[in-house]
């Protein structure tokens, strides 16, 4: 064949013996191993962790919330942005949530910004602005600027329209080179964004929960998979398996990681939220993660939760829409589960 689709087949379906009978084995003999592959494939982490030296670089009055712009530091020559949402309301520590943009402009597109920050009075788009959502529940919302968007594009990318450009194929490929991957330094930022919240007075870190979008639902689940302070779990178009989406389409690099697919598919890797509390939502005209590809995953996910012996833990959501946030049923789930 002069194509190489058959080959690409052909490793799909030839996984070794020894990989066969790996994915046989019972959830709870897998597990830790799952655990410890998704850790390599995601690529070393820094071996200390740099001063977070948090920042409040304004705070501006929004009506029925206030909006911080803060900055923390994650690793030598790593600083985050982010902006912080913080109900009025509040009478004490909050539940929090780190909320994760997808594919776009960054963080502003979901707290209602337009990329020069002025308000975005106009219909939400995909991210439906959800951190507003949210922060109108009761929670404070801390929504980072993910490398490779927006404010922390490349210098060589900056001048370019931050709608249709991001930096994510220059920094994978060039990552790679050190033995890294993207999804790797997002996930440990999300830790270290975690990290920030342990410094915030006005946080109940007993209440921390986590929502991403897309290549955002990556961040969430990969870092609550890995980090038990996250206590629940929102993730929007991206559960799947990797046969489904990942090996059936072109994605943006980012989500892609070396060797992962021997030892684990995509719902085991979010299975090991488990036993803490998940949801998940889906379009069912999704294009980019199609709805029988997430049906499947759900299966598995609900084969997980049920050999965890929490099966009320995991819901799931199969909205009329395509790729977007719907929040239906999902806000008000994440409000209940960190008891806004």
């Amino acid at each position: 064949m002069l194509n190489p689709d058959d080959y690409l087949n052909h490793l799909y379906n030839n996984l070794n013996d020894e990989t066969s009978q790996a994915l046989k084995k019972p959830w709870n003999e897998r597990k830790a191993e799952v655990r410890s592959k998704l850790l390599e494939s995601l690529g070393e982490f820094p071996e200390t962790s740099s001063e977070l030296n948090p920042v409040v670089r304004e705070r501006i009055d929004k009506g029925d919330h206030y909006l911080e712009r803060v900055s923390y530091t994650t690793d030598i020559n790593l600083q985050v942005t982010a902006f912080v949402l913080i109900p009025k309301r509040l009478t004490g520590r909050a539940p929090t949530v780190l909320a994760w943009h997808g594919h776009g402009y960054g963080s502003r597109e979901i707290v209602g910004l337009q990329p020069d920050g002025t308000t975005d009075y106009g219909a939400p788009g995909i991210h439906q602005h959800f951190a507003l959502k949210l922060v109108q529940r009761g929670m404070i919302v801390v929504a980072p600027e993910i490398i490779g968007f927006g404010d922390r594009r490349l210098s060589a990318d900056k001048e370019k329209d931050p709608k249709k450009n991001s930096s994510c194929y220059s920094l994978a490929s060039r990552l790679l080179l050190y033995g890294k991957t993207l999804a790797g330094l997002r996930i440990y930022e999300a830790i270290r964004s975690l990290d920030y919240l342990l410094t915030r007075e006005d946080v109940d870190l007993e209440r921390i929960g986590c929502m991403g979008f897309s290549g955002g639902g990556l961040i969430a689940s990969l870092a609550s998979a890995l980090d038990v302070r996250i206590k629940a779990t929102v993730i929007c178009a991206f559960t799947s398996t990797f046969r489904g989406s990942l090996l059936a389409m072109n994605h943006c690099i980012d989500n892609y990681m070396p060797s992962i697919l021997p030892y684990a598919d995509l719902p085991e890797l979010i299975g090991l939220i488990a036993p803490r509390a998940l949801f998940v939502e889906s379009g069912i005209e999704d294009p980019l993660f199609p709805v029988a590809s997430v049906q499947e995953a759900c299966v598995k996910l609900q084969e997980i939760y049920h050999t965890e012996g929490i099966g009320g833990k995991f819901e799931v959501d199969l909205f009329p829409g395509k790729h977007e946030v719907s929040g239906r049923k999902s806000y008000d789930w994440l409000a209940r589960q960190l008891k806004a």
